[in-house]
């Protein structure tokens, strides 16, 4: 179980998230930054670790625009709340159980959706191609992803708190 310190609030969390994204890093990494001070509290993962393992999910897994970067960031927090950490099956069961639970709530908070093209208008669009969209004020202004990556920020720090109890 996690430990998280006394002033933890989730509302906080969500805009520490959205400033990392603002500051430039992707989706993924912007949420699990938001908590990299309670994974490191409580033995798990460093900084540096978390913007490692958040690189490729950015723009829904590396500009391919599925799986929404921000929600993957929530199904690897997940895995610190409830871990399944051996091959039982219970362990994963109750983690899939709550990566389902953040799903429900993520869709119900970002428009029905966790697939990136979807969140973003871009349907009937493919992959990209691997160069980043360059960041400016014009970028952030046509851009969901802020808003998004505060509520998964949220999301999953609802379920800390939850899972602190």
């Amino acid at each position: 179980m996690l430990v998280l310190p006394d002033s933890f609030d989730p509302a906080e969390r969500g805009e520490r998230a959205r400033g990392y994204f603002l500051e430039g890093y992707n989706c993924c990494q912007a949420v699990l930054l938001a908590f990299s001070d309670v994974l490191a509290s409580n033995g798990l993962a460093g900084e540096d670790l978390l913007k490692t393992v958040g690189s490729g999910f950015g723009g829904g897994f590396a500009r391919m625009r599925e799986v929404c970067g921000s929600f993957s960031a929530c199904t690897v927090l997940a895995g610190f709340i409830r871990p399944a950490t051996s091959p039982g099956i219970e362990e994963r069961k109750a983690n899939y159980a709550l990566v389902q639970e953040m799903a429900e709530t993520f869709r119900e908070r970002n428009g029905g959706s966790i697939v990136c093209r979807e969140l973003l208008g871009l349907q009937g669009l493919g992959p990209e191609g691997p160069q980043p969209s360059v960041r400016t004020a014009d970028f952030y202004r046509k851009r969901p992803c802020g808003e998004i990556i505060r509520n998964a920020a949220v999301i999953a720090a609802e379920k800390m708190k939850e899972a602190a109890r």
